[in-house]
């Protein structure tokens, strides 16, 4: 749902949206912070002790060598602790020695606590060590003692991933640690190809750009806004570097919870953060794989998903009764265009408040009836929460929160804003009270009407106001008339504290905004007097976690939840979509790169509103949208209150376009939800760039228009109006057509211009590989159970080769995903071809979940084989095939796209058609490539 605040920056929506940069700019808040961001603040701090802990690790002590008052006085003595966690993760903490500070709580992401600050200095040595390694297994931590610098390097070729100390020709000084203001910077070799700080649309594509503004502060504006802070923050990069031809990948992250600005200068990065503590997180790869599934293990693996996610959806914020929605449920089947879940955005409340029905359009009978009808044919439902709660003595869900004392506080009293229902407060969902609270709504909730997940919206947290508020007396608010995002309470600006005022200011907003604009007042009050100032970019991780929890109480089902904002670890909980984005071609192509960095993110259930939130897309866009977005792994039609309606069938071209691509995502259905399934047990992206499965080739190092899904299926979308064809950068190796096997394509590693008219996307599948897939259908519960085909792929015309690829099949309903339950099957796939013997066979684990669905395998077919001998001599698990068997032996030859490289000859695909093999059965086919009569 669009508020005020996703407009505000965005500028072309409505008139109004320029009145916040207008006032930053008048009031001189507005300012260039180049000149301030190359000011070196103090000598740094000097190490006097330094000691190994029971715990193998080690603990140090430094003082500030000469104090300053720039951004508040120094914290003046500090406790370092350093350890390697496991062999390829290592931790570097830094903290106020003296006093606790604030850090991300360990019940919201757990890991290992640090040990208490000692109150007295340790003796210094008299023979100090200016110089100091502490090695493990992959990763070697080394410091100088004064001024003190750390750096890390990798073990296996010295080469260095992060040095913190600062030379007078360096554009950054030394480590600063203040109560408000830290800042740390790391040296950078020219070369390194850099990923990640998010949520931030970027203009330039995936790679970080040097001198671009990095800011991270969850924040309620608009996706149009580039280079800006969005509405997560994930502290968290990775460096790809080409090292003599071998490539190494590493990951940092900064787990600190407060607003900062990162600033990257290409051979530099500085972190200027707001609050909290320096706590260090270093993953060694050295594969971006092995990063992901380093830095997973640590923030929580992605939640497990329902097969009916991977799914189409359809979403309108304006569906206004329900016979609108019906309307669209008949339509998309009418037009056989594929559809799984129906969404409504908040036109299903009464009064816009949470956990209500609106009687007159969506009353509950007919609505009960409705869900009954859709879910019997295997669709499934959602629709949005938000967490601010009405201020309504009439309204159950607020009288049971007041009771329970479950809101945010202001002097003492439930902090007061505005959302969509008029005055709100908004839960505290650090306090287990509030948990507690918000699942028990959410069963009253189920009980009233039994959607099959949640949507959190407006939890940056988002707010129509600012300040300390209070309601107005003698008006309505809201008054009912014109915008509803526009601030009817009576309020005024909060400047008394250093927690709404900092000294530092962030680059919120993009324009320097204060912090607590349009949100919750930075010095209101969390459980135990937890500051928002401090907390503030947790609240929609903290929401998604009691939703979680709320939803895994409830008929022991697996829960889906969406999130608009995000933190590190919120993959472990929900999927995430981009938010409010604009029906432009540039969105189109900016939706990819932030797609492939929520997967580095360990959120890999991720997409863009298809087609564009607003305004209304063209109609050619829309086709090519769909032909991307039917291959993002979150895939949703969304659409604004105030923008036409853009359902897939509202354009027969678009309709069509939607049939081809969604056609194949259903298809590859069992794909998708296998690479579901590797992303929950070791993080891996399900959508990715080139360069995870290439990382060698740094060509692929900047692509930002096209990616692979899983290891060897890559997407290269049309993003420009007006073209019918498409330049697509293919890896060295073999790439076969996912619509058309005889297309190949055998590429050195270069670009290749590709037809593209209107309908048609281009989906290559890579050599060595093996895909499942099934027969597709316009609904997930019915495409599941029919036949598969295996698609295997060698390098054109090899004698020598292999593929591999496997299938995990389970009851998505059960809140766990994993093998040894009696309710999951998991199979790998093989196949070689040696001296013209080919042979096709399975290994497979926990067969009874797989044999009970009898689910069989129709088709195999084999590409890339060499064409100068006919296939012969077929045999099924040892037995051979007669020729009055059902089983069909043919081949078909392949055109090669570009000229074939040298010693590539006449390739074939051969297709054995009308097996009835189980799936959960071990199985082997075999041929011989033979010399033609």
């Amino acid at each position: 749902m669009v508020s005020f605040t996703s407009t505000l920056l965005g500028g072309s929506l409505y008139p109004s949206s320029l009145l916040l940069v207008l006032l930053l700019c008048v009031t001189g808040v507005v300012s260039s912070s180049s000149s301030s961001n190359l000011t070196k603040i103090g000598q740094g701090y000097r190490l006097i002790s330094i000691e190994e802990t029971s715990d193998g690790g080690l603990v140090g002590h430094l003082l500030v060598k000469q104090k300053n008052k720039i951004y508040g006085p120094d914290i003046p003595h500090l406790q370092l602790y350093v350890k390697h966690e496991t062999n390829n993760r290592l931790r570097v903490h830094i903290t106020d020695a003296e006093k606790q500070r604030w850090e991300v709580p360990d019940n919201l992401l757990p890991r290992e606590q640090p040990p208490a600050s000692k109150q007295t200095i340790g003796r210094s040595r008299k023979n100090p060590i200016t110089v100091s390694e502490y090695s493990g297994s992959e990763l070697i931590f080394s410091y100088t003692a004064d001024p003190f610098g750390f750096a890390v390097k990798r073990k296996s070729n010295g080469q260095t991933l992060f040095n913190s100390s600062s030379d007078k020709s360096d554009p950054f000084g030394e480590i600063v640690f203040k109560d408000q203001y830290l800042e740390i910077s790391t040296k950078l070799p020219k070369d390194a190809s850099l990923y990640g700080l998010g949520e931030n649309t970027q203009p330039h594509g995936i790679k970080l750009y040097p001198n671009d503004p990095y800011t991270l502060y969850t924040t309620d504006i608009s996706a149009i806004n580039l280079n800006a802070d969005l509405y997560g923050s994930h502290p968290v990069y990775m460096d790809l570097r080409n090292v003599g031809g071998e490539p190494y990948s590493h990951a940092v992250l900064l787990l600190n919870s407060n607003g900062m600005d990162v600033f990257y200068r290409g051979t530099s990065l500085t972190y200027k953060v707001i609050g909290g503590v320096f706590d260090f997180y270093f993953f060694a790869g050295p594969t971006p794989l092995g990063v992901v599934d380093q830095y997973t293990s640590f923030i929580g693996r992605p939640a497990p998903m329902p097969y009916w996610a991977f799914g189409f959806h359809q979403c309108r914020w304006g569906y206004h009764n329900l016979s609108v929605v019906e309307d669209v449920v008949e339509n998309y089947q009418k037009a056989k265009i594929p559809l799984d879940v129906m969404w409504t955005d908040d036109d299903h409340m009464d009064g816009h408040k949470d956990f209500t029905l609106n009687p007159i359009a969506f009353p509950r009978p007919k609505y009960l009836a409705f869900l009954d009808r859709i879910h019997s044919t295997g669709l499934k439902y959602i629709v949005l929460i938000d967490p601010g709660i009405a201020v309504n003595s009439s309204y159950g869900v607020y009288q049971r929160g007041l009771a329970s004392d479950v809101f945010i506080k202001y002097e003492g009293e439930p902090y007061l804003a505005q959302v969509w229902p008029g005055a709100v407060n908004f839960p505290d969902f650090l306090n287990p009270k509030t948990v507690s609270w918000w699942g028990d709504e959410i069963r009253r909730f189920h009980e009233l009407l039994p959607v099959d997940g949640l949507w959190i919206d407006m939890n940056e947290a988002s707010n129509f106001c600012s300040g300390k508020c209070r309601i107005p007396k003698g008006r309505q608010c809201p008054s009912g008339y014109g915008p509803g995002w526009v601030c009817c309470l009576d309020c005024k600006n909060i400047t008394k504290t250093r927690w709404d005022d900092p000294p530092y200011k962030i680059n919120a907003s993009g324009v320097q905004a204060p912090i607590g604009f349009k949100t919750i007042a930075t010095s209101a009050a969390h459980y135990n007097g937890v500051l928002e100032y401090d907390a503030h970019s947790l609240y929609g991780f903290s929401q998604a976690i009691a939703t979680h929890k709320g939803l895994q109480g409830l008929q022991g089902k697996r829960p889906f939840i969406l999130s608009r904002s995000t933190y590190v670890g919120s993959g472990r909980y929900a999927a995430h979509w981009t938010g409010d984005n604009k029906g432009t071609w540039e969105d189109l192509r900016y939706s990819i790169s932030t797609m492939l960095n929520f997967g580095i993110f360990g959120v890999p259930m991720v997409g863009s509103d298809i087609c564009g939130f607003y305004p209304a897309p063209t109609e050619e866009l829309c086709n090519r949208w769909i032909e991307v977005g039917a291959f993002y792994p979150f895939s949703r039609d969304h659409a604004n209150f105030y923008s036409p309606r853009q359902e897939l069938y509202q354009w027969e071209s678009v309709a069509t376009s939607a049939r081809n691509a969604l056609g194949m995502r259903y298809k590859l259905l069992p794909y998708l939800y296998t690479l579901s399934y590797e992303a929950h047990i070791s993080g891996a992206p399900i959508a990715r760039p080139l360069f995870f499965s290439f990382p060698s080739y740094t060509e692929s190092y900047g692509l930002s228009t096209q990616f692979l899904l899983g290891r060897s299926l890559m997407v290269s979308p049309v993003l420009e109006q007006g073209k019918s064809e498409v330049k697509a950068l293919f890896p060295p190796g073999t790439w076969y057509s996912l619509f058309d096997f005889t297309q190949t394509i055998s590429s050195e590693g270069h670009y290749v211009t590709l037809e593209a008219p209107l309908h048609v996307v281009n989906v290559h599948l890579y050599q060595n590989t093996i895909l499942p897939l099934q027969q597709g259908g316009v609904l997930s519960k019915e495409a599941r159970k029919t036949p598969f085909s295996l698609i295997v792929t060698f390098p054109a015309g090899a004698t020598e080769g292999e593929a591999k690829g496997n299938l995990f099949l389970d009851d998505d309903e059960l809140p766990e995903m994993k093998l040894g339950n009696g309710y999951s099957t998991y199979i790998d796939f093989y196949a070689s071809v040696s001296k013209g013997a080919v042979k096709v066979w399975s290994e497979v684990q926990e067969s009874k979940f797989a044999l009970n669905k009898a689910l069989v395998i129709e088709r195999v077919s084999v590409l890339g084989l060499d064409g100068s001998g006919a296939p012969s001599s077929l045999e099924v698990d040892g037995i051979p095939v007669k020729d009055v068997s059902k089983i069909e032996l043919s081949t078909l030859e392949q055109q090669h796209i570009e000229a074939v490289a040298d010693g590539v000859k006449k390739t074939v695909v051969v297709e054995v058609k009308g097996l009835n093999i189980l799936v959960g059965k071990n199985f082997a086919i075999s041929w011989h490539m033979g010399i033609k009569s």
